[in-house]
């Protein structure tokens, strides 16, 4: 994985622009450590930083090819999964390859099939290409949005880079939050509208989306998006079909030329990926390293609920042994989870899931040690109906975001009279992203509405987790692979009737029923238990002593926002919850740290609040 950034600008020279240039760069660096290229002429610049996977010799970028009297550069953010399938159709075509890279074969697939080529592409990645004869810049992202593609566009020029903070270092745009972006920090964050930036001026490619930068216009077409159909299979097709694309997927994401592990935290997701590579032809003759985290004492305090039935360290033993795997368990230090929460703000560029966020960041530090790639389970509870919210009927059918049913607690932290529509403004995202939902007229009303709630899942909760998954990682250069979000598997869960999906009447029962011959028995009837977070009471007396800290210095930007009254009655009283902030998992001591890092962001990123 890499970090790319880019600026084309009709009239202003870019080679008198290095500082700039240089700041752009500079900001990408940590998700490319090993390398940095620039291509630099007068009124445009691209600009990347390299994390070496695939032919770390010959994969250099930016790369730069002559097609058809056209000359060619791209930059890349990503991984194909298709690489040597499209690199034949192109020597089909008449093309030859230099390296091995997936980047010489993204470059020619453009060069030839120009647009289209994103319909060819199996695979997480972010891409920008430019053709210089004519000035035509090309920007694609994929998909499921794993990869990140944010951009400005200004009266004579673009600005694009694969993080907000790439844009903001070119001092073009002023880091300015505006009414919009409050209503999404306040009443939909940690989770933002597909394409909002938050900072005024800063949007971001849609998953599935392409735009053309020509003559001064910005042109963009979604190419991909969930379409409803027949699903033509029988129950044991299903099934079948379910464990090829999947096996399909994570075998094809073991290809790397640096060394790889594998997150593993003893639920089903994580374990049928590590079971799956520890049988691979790769892996028969070596030990799969795997990796899970732990936060000090957690089990002394670990307290069971709906969302989190049961602790991680019960499984995890379980599929070691069955792997043979070589692994290592990361406890984080509760103290240090909190001191995360502020480079968690900078690697996010914004505030984020908070400890989720931070103690991933502290948990990618460690495993980056040994490792530069790894995979992990996310996005089969948004694909198989895995979260409480699609089986209990009483949440099912709510007309609202499942995850953050309720905007009390949001409207308590809030002066009285600050931003008055909030509920009004979730409401109109929530009926936005409905109409997303494409369904038969055969479809039955809770098959309807499970294509409602996929939707939802998909474009909202999906989001947030896979930005958590890309920001965290590449903040220390871990490439993190997703095999879960394979296209081919998000077409096929989307169509799957729900009475086969919640196979047995389970959370992702087609899932279990699929894999039930590779992986032990407890595994497979395991409850759902979402990633850890920190039981003990350290962390929300670290969280409350810092708030009021905040509270106290008046001069803080958030205290013209947040009440004094509302916030401290969380503090004193936070059993009073009735529901989480966002998920499942965000109470009291997550509210808190959210405010701190609302807090650390208004005053680290010098942000202007226009009301």
């Amino acid at each position: 994985m890499c970090g790319i950034a880019g600026w084309l600008d009709q009239k202003r020279n870019m080679e008198e622009l290095g500082a700039e240039l240089s700041a752009m760069s500079e900001s990408l660096r940590k998700r490319g450590p090993d390398e940095h290229g620039e291509y630099i002429k007068r009124h445009f610049a691209l600009l990347h930083r390299r994390l070496s996977v695939i032919d770390p010799q010959n994969g250099q970028q930016p790369m730069s090819t002559l097609y058809d009297g056209e000359k060619y550069t791209i930059v890349y953010n990503g991984e194909l999964y298709n690489t040597e399938e499209l690199r034949e159709e192109l020597r089909q075509e008449g093309f030859g390859f230099g390296t091995r890279s997936d980047t010489e074969v993204l470059l020619k697939a453009y060069c030839y099939y120009k647009e289209d080529c994103a319909k060819k592409l199996n695979g997480i990645f972010a891409f920008a290409v430019l053709e210089e004869c004519s000035g035509r810049l090309f920007l694609c992202r994929d998909r499921v949005g794993v990869k990140p593609l944010f951009y400005h566009t200004y009266h004579d020029g673009i600005i694009f880079g694969s993080e907000i903070k790439a844009i903001l270092s070119s001092g073009m745009v002023a880091p300015t939050v505006g009414e919009e972006g409050l209503y999404e920090l306040f009443f939909l964050g940690p989770a933002r509208t597909p394409g909002n930036g938050i900072f005024k001026g800063i949007s971001e490619l849609l998953p599935g989306e392409y735009a053309v930068y020509e003559d001064g216009r910005l042109q963009k077409t979604r190419y991909y998006h969930l379409t409803a159909h027949e699903h033509e299979e029988d129950e044991i097709q299903t099934i079948e079909k379910t464990r090829y694309l999947l096996t399909d997927a994570i075998q094809r994401q073991l290809v790397s030329d640096v060394p790889m592990c594998f997150f593993l935290s003893g639920g089903l997701d994580s374990s049928l990926i590590c079971q799956t590579a520890a049988n691979s032809e790769k892996y028969r003759h070596q030990m799969i390293d795997t990796y899970s985290v732990e936060y000090a004492e957690n089990q002394q305090y670990f307290q069971r609920s709906l969302f989190q039935p049961n602790a991680d360290y019960e499984y995890i033993g379980m599929m070691v042994q069955s792997t043979g795997s070589r692994h290592h368990e990361i406890v984080l230090d509760n103290e240090k989870v909190v001191e995360a929460l502020y480079p968690s703000v900078r690697a996010r560029d914004l505030p984020g899931y908070v400890d989720i966020d931070s103690s991933l960041l502290l948990f990618c530090k460690e495993i980056k040690k040994r490792f530069t790639v790894a995979l992990s389970g996310e996005c089969a509870d948004e694909l198989f109906g895995g979260y409480p919210w699609f089986h209990n009927q009483d949440i099912l059918f709510e007309d609202c975001f499942p995850w953050s049913r309720e905007q009390d607690i949001r409207r308590q932290v809030l002066k009285k009279g600050i931003l008055p529509r909030g509920e009004e403004y979730v409401r109109e995202k929530y009926l936005d992203t409905l109409k997303e939902a494409d369904s038969l007229k055969s479809d039955s009303k809770v098959d309807k509405r499970m294509r409602e709630m996929f939707a939802l899942n998909y474009y909202w909760f999906m989001q947030c987790l896979l930005e958590r998954k890309d920001r965290c990682s590449m903040w220390s250069g871990l490439e993190v692979r997703v095999p879960f979000c394979d296209a081919r598997l998000v077409d096929y869960a989307y169509n799957m009737p729900w009475e086969l999906k919640a196979y047995s009447g389970r959370e992702k029962g087609i899932i279990r029923k699929a894999f039930e011959d590779i992986l032990p028995k407890e595994i497979v009837y395991r409850k759902k238990s979402p990633y850890p977070k920190t039981h003990h009471p350290v962390y929300m007396k670290l969280c409350a002593d810092k708030v009021r800290e905040i509270l106290a210095d008046r001069s803080r930007k958030i205290n013209s926002l947040i009440s004094a009254e509302g916030v401290e009655e969380i503090i004193e009283h936070p059993d009073s919850l009735r529901s989480p902030w966002y998920g499942q998992l965000m109470k009291a001591p997550q509210i808190l740290a959210y405010l701190i890092e609302l807090d650390d962001w208004l005053e680290n990123y010098h942000v202007t609040i226009e009301m």
